[in-house]
């Protein structure tokens, strides 16, 4: 059983203890949260605390979180975009609309359930079962390039530059509206929102930091074409910062508005680039977004 230690920070006296853990990185929900607390998997000052219970400054918060539930997650013969393969990692180029790894409800027809038909024992297993070999995720509906980490030496390597921010990130999309500043960077902080827990937004509370660089690569009359690079890499990064600067992606339902035809945002992972883990050598890989992204380029154009 893990133990997670939080000292309960000056600047959120007095919140709710509950709504305040369900904005951390523990993938828990204000409901789990109240279930940890009911059962005695969080304590404050080493004591059971009420559900209801408001934090105080400086509060010595302990979180147990039970080891993960053993599932079995089945190979899927998928095909697979592989870019890049060596005995140590693969890039894969993922296409839109397909899940990187398994989750309640949802545990078939994922990028998991192919690698591991495709990989068979040769998944990092840092990750545990439901996530064997990833090292980094992209959202369901953004296309592009992925790595997957067939060692534990590769996974610790590649996690470490992702922690030091030192990958090649680009990524290409379609935003709404047209830009005023053909190119900016955007240095916003990112924490999940207080009013939709399933949602990121730009805050100054509970966030991280968080810069995406934008270069318009050419405008519409209604979208633009846009270039961005990552400095950091927050969970819908481009998608909130995008949002944040009134340009949402185009199609995406959650921080702007669904298209009819187009499911989910217009967003693609072009390149990436790393240094090998176990050669030193700095690997780095582009695709071309896919075609209904072209396409719709090509309808902006006339």
């Amino acid at each position: 059983m893990e133990n997670r230690v939080f000292i309960f920070p000056k600047e959120s006296d007095g919140e709710r203890l509950d709504k305040w853990l369900a904005s951390q990185e523990l993938d828990l929900t204000r409901t789990a949260v109240q279930e940890f607390i009911r059962n005695g998997n969080i304590l404050v000052n080493q004591k059971k605390i009420p559900k209801n219970y408001k934090a105080r400054k400086l509060d010595e918060i302990s979180v147990l979180i039970p080891p993960p539930q053993e599932l079995q997650i089945l190979p899927q013969k998928i095909d697979l975009d592989i870019v890049h393969e060596d005995q140590d990692l693969l890039v894969v180029n993922k296409p839109k609309g397909m899940v990187v790894h398994p989750a309640p409800g949802n545990y078939e027809n994922t990028l998991v359930n192919a690698l591991l038909y495709h990989c068979k024992d040769s998944l990092s297993g840092i990750n545990g079962v439901i996530r064997p070999g990833i090292v980094h995720r992209i959202d369901k509906n953004t296309s592009g390039l992925l790595i997957v980490a067939k060692n534990d030496l590769a996974h610790q390597g590649l996690a470490e530059q992702i922690k030091a921010h030192s990958f090649t990130r680009e990524y290409e999309a379609i935003s709404v509206g047209r830009f005023r500043e053909l190119s900016g960077r955007i240095d916003a902080p990112i924490g999940r929102s207080v009013s939709d827990r399933k949602k990121m937004c730009v805050t100054e509370k509970n966030s991280k930091s968080a810069v995406t660089n934008y270069e318009i690569l050419e405008q519409f009359p209604e979208t633009a074409h846009v270039k961005l690079i990552l400095e950091t890499g927050r969970t819908h990064q481009i998608r909130v910062h995008l949002a944040y600067l009134h340009h949402p992606v185009y199609g995406d339902d959650v921080y702007g508005k669904a298209v009819k035809g187009i499911d989910g945002q217009c967003l693609h992972a072009r390149k990436i680039g790393f240094v090998h883990p176990r050669t030193g050598e700095y690997l780095e890989f582009e695709r071309p977004a896919p075609d209904y992204f072209q396409k719709l380029l090509e309808k902006f154009k006339i």
